[in-house]
């Protein structure tokens, strides 16, 4: 199930969020790697896929390649099990370190006016969706490819960037039954969420 619905939430106007550097300070990618390996590790990891890295940071190398490539070195054979206990800790434990208050208290008032909070990101769903479920949020996310019980080290859906935000999110709410009324989002990979919405704000909670 690549979205999680809170039926609870009957409105049709939608509030988007992007995740990582918009509701948040921080990364959580690399903040749910020192999570599971420490820092030693993490940085190790991160110095041995230093080309990729640097690839991407050059616009050689495209996202979604860098990003699989990085977590599969991580997480490639771990078992699905562990790996969802370890998003769910990271979720419940750490998330909230990271919050931007003024994203929060924007989250808060669209609860107040009953619009419906989407949270889109490109992170995986497996750290997100017990922090997404506890709010009352819905989630679309990154999902990851299990094999014999076992992570693969890939994708099961396209990294959730880009164009992918507006396809994933306009299969599961159908533009004629909802309003895409409001949009957050902080990088490029927002660009087209953001083009999407009646009202869009970039990076809006920085100050």
């Amino acid at each position: 199930n690549t979205l999680r619905i809170q039926e609870c939430q009957p409105s049709n106007v939608l509030a988007l969020f992007d995740f990582d550097g918009t509701i948040t300070s921080k990364d959580s990618f690399l903040e749910f790697l020192r999570y599971c390996f420490g820092d030693f590790r993490t940085g190790l990891g991160l110095i041995v896929m230093s080309p990729i890295i640097f690839g991407y940071l050059l616009k050689i190398i495209p996202n979604y390649v860098a990003k699989q490539k990085l977590f599969s070195y991580f997480f490639r054979g771990m078992p699905e099990v562990v790996f969802n206990e370890l998003g769910k800790a990271f979720s419940d434990t750490q998330l909230h370190k990271m919050l931007r208050p003024g994203a929060m208290a924007r989250i808060e008032w669209h609860k107040k006016e009953r619009h419906r909070v989407v949270i889109v990101s490109a992170s995986i769903e497996s750290w997100l969706a017990s922090w997404c479920e506890f709010n009352g949020f819905d989630l679309i996310g990154t999902i990851v490819q299990v094999k014999e019980g076992a992570l693969s080290g890939k994708f099961q859906t396209p990294n959730c960037y880009g164009e992918e935000k507006v396809k994933r999110l306009k299969n599961v709410f159908k533009p004629c039954d909802y309003r895409f009324k409001y949009a957050y989002g902080d990088s490029q990979g927002d660009s087209e969420l953001l083009e999407l919405a009646e009202n869009s704000y970039y990076k809006p909670f920085r100050h």
